[in-house]
């Protein structure tokens, strides 16, 4: 490339009875700007049609950008001695570096374009420009049309820039990789410590010899949800909470076992203290059992009541009656303040019958979210003839609602 550039221009320069050997190095050393910008290599970020527009704060601490200002300017300061225009090579010089970082943005050359490159090299650019017009001047040469120049180079670095900024605008998409990358290292950080929680917690739910497969972590605001599969099952938690949302085996098949439902209701009420105290506390514990024999299953409650309005917070816990936990679903939610109860049991079950025409077999008082906000609601459930089963009224106005 060098040859190709330079040869012509020694031709030409001598051809035109000129100096010869300035022109020539000009032409080489813009081969050489040309050859390491825009060479493919593979040593981008793999970014297609992006580009880095973080601040360019560690230009002079950085070695590829000290190089870039380096590479720029005896190209600059060699074009001012030859054409004698500083202003218009200045600004030249600048746009050619934005072009340059252009087309490594959208060239598919294994280059990555940043702010932090068109700062340096446009800084090298300024750099050389200057060298150049203090050449010019120690060695008394005149500045061919000093206001022409800068009228030239302020007309081409406004309209240039202008159609730069278009064309960014238009064809590259704008990422900022260093605060990606603080901020993935601030997360990843904020996650230290929570594979030993939830080593911990599969071990507790599924037993000793539990063993993690594969590792699932979803980002929601500021907390993670970590889903951990084992080879016994798998167990979700939220970090850095600390909390439990559910678990289930991949073993459904129920052994025979001899524990009691007393045993096995103080089997699920240490694991639930353990792991679940704020939802334990001062809810209503229920059991219920299922199959025959040996072969059964318990499911172990946990319910909490504010003025008799069953609250959101929900814990069931399942276990064999070998005492091998199979499950659990925890929906810890804090207890919402609640408006006073006007119409009793009695009456949602009358309004129920009046808004489906079924008789109303059941109702249940339990706190919903309404449009946002948490009310007091009866469940009613109407015979199965029905169209709807479940009728839902609000239990302070007797309105119909729907739950969120």
């Amino acid at each position: 490339m060098a040859t190709l550039f330079a040869l012509p221009t020694a031709l030409v320069a001598k051809a035109r009875k000129r100096p010869v050997v300035i022109p020539t190095l000009f032409a080489a050393s813009l081969a050489g700007v040309l050859a390491i910008t825009l060479l493919p290599g593979n040593a981008g970020s793999a970014m297609d049609d992006m580009c880095d527009m973080g601040s360019p704060t560690h230009m002079l601490t950085s070695s590829s950008a000290l190089l870039n200002i380096i590479l720029f300017i005896p190209a600059a300061l060699l074009a001012v001695i030859v054409f004698r225009r500083p202003v218009t090579v200045a600004a030249a010089s600048m746009l050619c570096s934005g072009t340059v970082e252009l087309i490594q943005a959208t060239g598919a050359l294994g280059r990555s374009c940043s702010v932090t490159d068109i700062a340096a090299n446009a800084t090298g650019a300024l750099l050389g420009a200057c060298a150049g017009a203090a050449w010019l001047w120690l060695r008394e040469k005149r500045i061919e049309g000093l206001l022409r120049d800068v009228c030239w180079g302020g007309g081409l670095a406004v309209a240039g820039t202008a159609a730069l900024a278009g064309l960014f605008h238009s064809s590259v998409a704008p990422v900022d990789v260093v605060a990606t990358e603080n901020r993935r290292d601030t997360y990843m950080q904020s996650l230290e410590g929570s594979d030993e929680w939830m080593t911990g917690a599969i071990k507790d739910v599924f037993g000793e010899g539990t063993k993690a497969t594969a590792t699932v972590m979803d980002k929601s605001g500021s907390r993670t949800r970590i889903t951990m599969t084992t080879n016994r099952g798998e167990v979700t938690g939220w970090w850095p909470d600390r909390t439990l949302e559910r678990a289930w085996t991949t073993d459904e098949k129920v052994e025979d076992g001899d524990l009691s439902e007393r045993q096995v209701r103080a089997t699920g009420k240490s694991f639930a203290q353990q792991w679940f105290p704020d939802s334990v506390a001062s809810s209503r514990e229920t059991i219920e059992g299922v199959g025959e024999g040996n072969a059964k299953v318990y499911v172990l409650t946990y319910r909490r009541y504010k003025n008799d309005v069953m609250m959101p917070m929900r814990l069931d816990i399942t276990i064999t009656a070998s005492g091998r936990m199979m499950g659990f679903a925890s929906k810890p939610v804090p207890d919402p303040v609640l408006p006073a109860t006007a119409i009793s049991q009695d009456d949602a079950m009358r309004l129920a019958k009046k808004e489906t025409g079924a008789e109303a077999e059941a109702a249940v008082l339990l706190a919903q979210e309404i449009g946002g906000h948490w009310r007091p609601v009866w469940m009613v459930g109407v015979k199965s003839n029905a169209q709807e089963p479940d009728v839902f009224l609000d239990a302070v106005s007797g309105e119909r609602v729907k739950p969120d």
